[in-house]
């Protein structure tokens, strides 16, 4: 079961199921109720879609941001690593999925209208895609331009410092910024 955890290998969930053992078991209680606590008191925001513990989130509910400018990204996760970069302070839309042939995956169609919807309602003025750096990313962020067409909203992209065939959730503070900085207007 352990070994299902992305990043941890046999030797990894083998250590970590000693050392659990090794533990009072008070605390492993506490750890167990944590876990439990997380996975019942969480769900995702009604607004945007990332992922928290109140509604909206703290993010939607934060007044000072920049309400004209939204970003779109793929999962809550991505979300999360832009804004923990602390290089954005506007609003996110998460997709909750990208296009992907091969694997049989698409974006909700119920995102991609409530992001129409949030377009109009907030007379969002830019779109920034932050889509992964891979044929899939390309893909979302195409199908996302298609499905804005005659909006009027200018619509960019990360561009420079993101690896091809890398992740927005890995990637470090300095090259989210220079990404963000250096996006460029789809046409």
């Amino acid at each position: 079961m352990w070994s299902r955890l992305p990043g941890v290998g046999e030797k990894t969930a083998r250590r970590m199921v000693f050392f659990i053992l090794k533990q009072d078991p008070l605390w492993v209680s506490e750890f167990v109720s944590t876990i439990s606590q997380v996975r019942e008191e969480t769900h995702h925001c009604g607004e945007c879609g990332c992922i928290t513990d109140i509604e909206p989130c703290q993010i939607c509910r934060d007044m000072t941001r920049n309400r004209k400018i939204m970003c779109i990204v793929e999962s809550d996760e991505d979300c999360i690593s832009i804004e923990q970069a602390g290089i954005f302070n506007g609003i996110y839309h998460v997709l909750g999925g990208q296009v992907s042939p091969l694997d049989d995956e698409d974006i909700p169609e119920e995102s991609i209208e409530k992001l129409r919807q949030r377009i109009r309602d907030l007379k969002i003025e830019e779109i920034i895609l932050a889509t992964a750096p891979r044929i899939e990313g390309d893909l979302t962020a195409f199908a996302i331009q298609d499905a804005l067409k005659g909006m009027p909203v200018k619509i960019s992209r990360l561009s420079y410092g993101l690896p091809v065939g890398g992740s927005i959730g890995y990637a470090d503070r300095v090259t989210l910024h220079m990404a963000m900085e250096s996006r460029k207007e789809m046409s």
